[in-house]
């Protein structure tokens, strides 16, 4: 069922070459090989319960079409790469007073853990080098990816991240707030899934870009049955608020990076995006007026050109 499932996801991209597992320390790691494989690679790290589906064809085809060939996965605990489910949901009381307090929190693996899933995709299709792009949770996952290993990376392009731990200042508020909690912490039917999803999408995408309410449900169904995996998203979200501030590691970067910020992002504070693009050297900072958190189609017409300009010029 989930090999039917993934079929009808990509059924209208062509170029997709290789799919597989990646192992990491016994964790399979799920990779989409777009190609081609003369192409320069660059691979593509997700956000917060992101499944590697989550990126835009519209995306996928630019970097192909400018002589780049896009490597995809599923982070650990989403998707068909392994899950954690056997540490169950994280008490949502428990871990909201440790929130709100300060004391630390327990999760089931670290960031660290999973930058190097991201590795492992790249030594089991044997790729010395690649460029880096990732977005949101990702950016928090590759930073310490490339601070560790900066010799396996030609450019990278950190979107709508920050190395600042999230905290009561940072943390999203209102109604986005409720709808992570919502997803984080509580049973919901497909269809209050459905539902949310689409209230998410609305505050996280473009202001004023109309969206297909009926295509966009069909889509997100099609996720929710490409994996059983309805807990990955709490476990990710403890990953990230149970790390540290990665400054340290964000100073040390020296490969070639664009940092991309909305800024009207409800998520991750544009103030935040800026003050991780100063901390690295040798950087630039591309601010995007009309961008919330997600890049949609209006925020990729935008960011199309330098963000090929700028992957051209590190290759």
């Amino acid at each position: 069922m989930k090999k039917i499932i993934y079929l009808l996801l990509f059924s209208l991209c062509a170029f997709a070459t290789e799919e597989g597992y990646a192992n990491n320390e016994g964790i399979n790691i799920f990779y989409v090989d777009y190609g081609p494989e003369e192409h320069e690679p660059i691979l593509l790290v997700q956000g917060l319960g992101g499944q590697l589906t989550f990126w835009p064809n519209e995306l996928i085809e630019l970097l192909q079409a400018n002589g780049f060939r896009p490597i995809v996965y599923d982070n650990r605990d989403v998707g068909l790469s392994d899950g954690f489910q056997e540490y169950g949901r994280p008490n949502f009381v428990l871990n909201y007073i440790k929130f709100y307090t300060g004391l630390p929190l327990k999760s089931a693996y670290s960031l660290s853990d999973m930058a190097n899933d991201g590795i492992a995709v790249l030594d089991h299709l044997e790729l010395d080098e690649s460029h880096l792009l990732a977005m949101s949770m990702g950016g928090m996952i590759t930073q310490r990816m490339v601070a560790d290993n900066s010799s396996r990376f030609k450019s990278y392009v950190l979107i709508a991240s920050m190395a600042r731990t999230p905290d009561l200042q940072t943390g999203p508020k209102g109604e986005l707030k409720k709808l992570i909690e919502d997803r984080s912490f509580r049973e919901q039917t497909i269809d209050e899934r459905l539902e949310r999803s689409l209230k998410m999408y609305k505050i996280l995408g473009t202001p004023g870009n109309e969206i297909n309410e009926e295509e966009f449900k069909r889509n997100a169904l099609l996720n929710i049955q490409r994996s059983s995996n309805e807990s990955g998203f709490t476990r990710q979200l403890i990953a990230i608020l149970a790390d540290r501030d990665r400054y340290e590691e964000v100073r040390s970067i020296t490969t070639p990076t664009l940092v991309i910020h909305g800024r009207l992002d409800p998520l991750i504070p544009f103030e935040e995006g800026k003050k991780t693009a100063d901390m690295i050297a040798n950087s630039k900072f591309l601010p995007v007026d009309i961008m919330s958190h997600l890049i949609d189609k209006p925020v990729l017409e935008i960011i199309e050109e330098p963000l090929v300009t700028f992957l051209v010029e590190n290759n």
